[in-house]
């Protein structure tokens, strides 16, 4: 889609090979459809050269336009940063919305159109070979999945596999040119005026709409402005440059190769492209093999970099609170492969219900483009109307009108994709953009709004698209202010919230333990015993049965627990025994009610988040239900449970919701030389993560730490006061993960931590990091839940 680089971009032609793969693959498959079109209507010779010229109409203005948000936008936002700043906040949603879609489309286009290079020269993957599915349609899905997992290995190996995929793109296209001038001479597309009669208009703008694919990409070289090396005006004309260098290439091929597809090509031929006639008649052997081996690379970079801007569409989002945090959790290979496995699923299940030939999706891939485009065209004339009023000058008025038509052209087209492709599946957009938007809301509104540092991450992450060329280069970011009205205030360590700090500890007094008869249970009265010990609080041991089950096992279990309450006796542990029936979640939450119990104590088996979410977790639904602070232990372990939780790792992230948790720290007992650890995970990820350049993040990063260092140490300076031994760690990226990881290379014997409150659907869509922690930890975790027993929540 747009460039990645892993240094400054010198000039312009870098700049071309960075950012213009998609552009350049266009040629590849547009001429298809289009002459396909015009062939069965028997109005090609009238109307194709009409319709070739209006789209390099299109593309000259257009381009045209880029070069005024080139020089108006210089920090790498591009034509998006442009749209927010001038049709307001709603535009990242719709943006947000529209690109999803486009990178899915990017994916369906280039890998159908791979898939019909590879046929060209195997004919027989068009053939059923199983209940009806053909060897390209389950090649399409193959190369899908194949690329989904390349893309998932990270920007590197992406790089070494695709990286020189515009450059042999570059040369195909210029050698069909060239082939094309010494064997048929210069025959530029006929311009008959009848093709705009009401005759063959409609024919005229069928295959204007079928080949405005060439356009898809040309924005890319809007956001890779702050990617070059210069002044500000210079990296402006060095990306206006790289714009000219790929959409001349393809200009060119369509002005000088078109007329010549149309003359050798046959385009009702199934089983070859006329893009592959065309080579198999122009260039001498094997050239034709080798422009195919060329197309399929490219091709499939198209593919992974659609990819690899969803990963970074995501980030960016995540860290602005669009999509929730696990869409955008990076691997061990820096990147977030959620995204892309959705996109590769949504591909998988397009080409399973409606096939795998480019032209049933390229005009929607166009449409959406220009629904980008035009908004960008109006923005653009927003700002060259301030102007003209504020100065009055010829130049002025000359490039305000170029901007107008720009505008106009480019709104144009987009009435005639959704015309001519509404009932062939266009209407989709009005299905989907609305979904999108409401999505996006609808995390918003549950996560908040950021902090000004992850805000200003995520326009940084939104900047950037990405190809295989190497590691990403973002604009610089602009100075971090306070948060603005809305946000969430973090990292304040403001006298009111520190004398809150100081005004509570919560000791248990009476501790649930759920039994039910099995050894992975009882891992729990070991650890209630350990508790109950330290703060002299009572345990109260219960069982439920299933109301079916007969009265054989209610005995069996009351002599159970009572067996566990004599041992319990014998080691000074207060205990008492509960059996009641009924439901087990709802049946323990009125237990805990009955007997005023203030801690429940579960062990969780860790379940898989497939598991856990499609069947259902017996530890999860019981925590929901009980709504009490948690200790979730673990059945198996290493070692048994030590006689004190001597090591305590507490992760805060600044905001009210995690200092919830401080209460129950300050009432761990102190005569055990405990240690707290106090964590702080930055804002900021480590710029080797996100493969930026250092002088892009960095000081981000040292900003989200030196915040993060004072304010760990106001929260130390209290839990000091309480005669606790503080450590402080501030260190990681990914909240989860470090917490995992510090815990371990620590050896904490107990994680404690607020949760914020995500529960029944809205866990399942928003996620929880205290989920996912007692999921990959062998760690003991208290969690506290965001309203429990009446207690009133801080935050």
């Amino acid at each position: 889609m747009a460039g990645t680089v892993s240094r400054k971009l010198s000039n312009a032609f870098e700049g071309a090979l960075a950012g213009g793969g998609d552009p350049a693959t266009s040629p590849l498959y547009v001429f298809g459809p289009f002459f396909k079109l015009l062939v069965m209507a028997g109005v090609a010779g009238v109307v194709y050269g009409a319709s070739i010229w209006l789209v390099l109409l299109t593309v000259a203005v257009v381009s045209l336009m880029y070069r005024l948000v080139m020089r108006w936008v210089t920090d790498g936002s591009g034509g998006s940063g442009l749209t927010e700043e001038e049709f307001g906040g709603w535009a990242v949603k719709i943006n947000a919305s529209i690109t999803y879609i486009e990178y899915t489309l990017t994916f369906l286009v280039s890998v159908a159109a791979l898939v019909t290079f590879v046929a060209d020269r195997f004919p027989a993957l068009n053939h059923p070979l199983v209940l009806g599915v053909t060897g390209r349609l389950l090649l399409a899905i193959l190369l899908s999945v194949i690329t989904g997992w390349l893309v998932n290995l990270g920007p590197k190996v992406a790089a070494r596999i695709f990286g020189p995929a515009t450059l042999a793109v570059l040369f195909l296209l210029w050698a069909m040119i060239i082939a094309t001038v010494v064997k048929l001479g210069v025959h530029l597309p006929p311009l008959h005026l009848s093709a705009f009669s009401f005759k063959y208009l409609p024919f005229t703008l069928g295959g204007y709409a079928r080949i405005l694919a060439l356009m898809t990409g040309i924005e890319v070289f809007a956001n890779l402005v702050a990617a070059y090396e210069g002044r500000p005006e210079e990296k402006a004309r060095k990306a206006f440059g790289s714009l000219l260098i790929i959409m001349g290439s393809t200009g060119m091929t369509m002005l000088i190769v078109g007329p010549a597809i149309y003359r050798l090509a046959d385009p009702l031929n199934e089983h070859v492209s006329v893009f592959t006639q065309t080579m198999d008649a122009l260039l001498p052997a094997p050239l034709p093999y080798i422009g195919t081996l060329i197309g399929v690379v490219v091709l499939l970079s198209a593919s992974a970099a659609s990819a690899q801007g969803i990963q970074n569409l995501s980030l960016g989002l995540a860290n602005r609170h669009y999509v929730p945090p696990s869409f955008g959790r990076r691997n061990q290979y820096g990147v977030p492969p959620a995204p892309v496995w959705a996109e590769v699923s949504v591909v998988s299940l397009a080409f399973l219900l409606f096939g795998t030939l480019e032209e049933t999706y390229l005009s929607l891939y166009a449409a959406g483009v220009f629904i980008l485009l035009s908004m960008t065209a109006w923005a653009v004339v927003k700002r060259l109307r301030r102007e003209v009023l504020q100065e009055m000058q010829w130049g002025h008025l000359v490039t305000m009108f170029g901007s107008v038509l720009a505008a106009i052209l480019t709104t144009i087209a987009t009435v005639i994709l959704f015309g001519e492709r509404l009932r062939e599946g266009a209407w989709i957009y009005f299905v989907l953009i609305p979904a999108l938007y409401g999505v996006l809301t609808y995390f918003r509104n549950r996560l908040g709004s950021p902090s000004a540092l992850r805000e200003q991450l995520g326009r940084l992450e939104e900047a950037m698209w990405t190809t295989a060329s190497g590691r990403t280069q973002a604009p610089a970011p602009a100075p971090v202010t306070e948060p603005g009205e809305g946000a969430k205030v973090t990292w304040a360590a403001t006298p009111e919230r520190i004398a809150l700090w100081r005004s509570r500890k919560e000791v248990p007094h009476r501790i649930l333990v759920p039994l039910d008869g099995t050894r992975a249970a009882e891992r729990g009265v070991a650890f209630g015993q350990v508790v109950a010990a330290a703060y002299g609080a009572h345990l109260i041991l219960a069982s439920v049965i299933p109301p079916k089950k007969n009265g054989a096992r209610e005995a069996r279990l009351r002599q159970y627990l009572t067996r566990w309450m004599q041992q319990l006796a014998q080691a000074e542990v207060s205990a008492s025994v509960v059996v009641e029936r009924g439901d087990v979640p709802a049946t323990l939450a009125a237990i805990a009610r009955q007997s005023r119990a203030d801690w429940l104590i579960l062990t969780s088996r860790g379940q898989s988040w497939s598991r856990r979410f499609l069947l259902g977790q017996k530890a999860g639904k019981i925590f929901e239900a009980v709504n009490l602070p948690t200790l979730f232990v673990r059945p198996i372990v290493s070692r048994p449970p030590r006689p004190r939780f001597r090591r305590v790792l507490v992760p805060l992230d600044g905001t009210p919701f995690s200092e919830r948790i401080l209460p129950y720290v300050r009432a761990v007992d102190p005569s055990f030389n405990n240690e707290i650890i106090l964590l702080s995970v930055p804002e900021v990820p480590e710029p080797e993560l996100y493969g930026l350049e250092a002088d892009v993040v960095l000081p981000l990063r040292r900003q989200a730490e030196a915040r993060a260092r004072e304010y760990l140490s106001r929260v130390a300076e209290v839990l000091r006061e309480d005669g606790l031994q503080v450590k402080m760690v501030v260190a990681g990226s990914d909240p989860d993960r470090t917490i995992v990881r510090v815990a371990k290379e620590l050896d904490v014997d107990l994680i404690m931590l607020a949760t914020r409150g995500h529960m029944g659907f809205d866990r399942l869509l928003v996620g929880s990091t205290a989920d996912w922690i007692v999921r990959h930890t062998l760690t003991p975790v208290f969690i506290l839940p965001p309203w429990n027993n009446g207690h009133e929540d801080q935050g």
